[in-house]
């Protein structure tokens, strides 16, 4: 998994209320033995129209905002069902953090195991936020996950809480598998330890 250290990039506000699963990856795109094209079905029926064309009103369309890395968004982000693929669509189309007021919690999950930075903000920091990111002169953010801070492009900073845990799992770049891992020399001795202590076992 990529380490998240510091992201640098633009900034696009989608701020509606309860987006959930089905809208960030639609069911069509759940087919498919592995995760393939999941870039194209991200917030599919949003960005493009009837016709498989670009939606003209969508946000990541706007050449503004198109590549961009960072979403600022409404509350209850990542509503609905528990399908990870809505999360490894916005990996592929490279999103690496999510700036809200609340996110679901499976979700919220998903995203730490797949390299994405969900922070959460009171409510009026992410509703200024997102506006000041509307305008297209000033959408950079740069997030510095080791000060936990987000740095806006007139100089101001805003600064975030997280789990240390979560934390450094970001920046080591390491699943639920890669932190578990670590302590491989510890889970042997107490299996080493519990099996002396119980030899019936073996």
């Amino acid at each position: 998994m990529q380490p998240f250290t510091l992201v640098s990039g633009k900034a696009a506000a989608l701020p509606a209320a309860n987006i959930d699963t089905d809208v960030i990856m639609p069911k069509q795109f759940l087919k498919g033995i592995d995760r393939n094209g999941l870039d194209r079905g991200l917030f599919f029926d949003l960005r493009f129209l009837a016709d498989g064309s670009p939606n003209p009103g969508f946000i990541l369309n706007h050449p503004q905002w198109q590549g961009a890395c960072i979403l600022v968004v409404g509350p209850n982000f990542g509503c609905g069902s528990s399908r990870e693929h809505a999360v490894w669509g916005l990996r592929q189309l490279g999103i690496r953090a999510l700036i809200g007021s609340s996110f679901a919690g499976i979700f919220y999950d998903n995203c730490q195991r797949n390299g994405v930075l969900t922070i959460s903000l009171p409510v009026p920091q992410v509703n200024e936020l997102s506006q000041w990111i509307s305008h297209a002169e000033h959408n950079q953010l740069d997030i510095d996950l080791t000060s936990q801070s987000i740095g806006l492009s007139d100089g101001r900073t805003i600064g975030f809480d997280i789990d240390p845990l979560r934390k450094q799992a970001l920046l080591q770049g390491l699943d639920a598998i890669g932190s578990t891992l670590q302590r491989a020399e510890q889970i042997r001795q107490f299996e080493r330890d519990h099996l002396q202590a119980n030899p019936w076992l073996a």
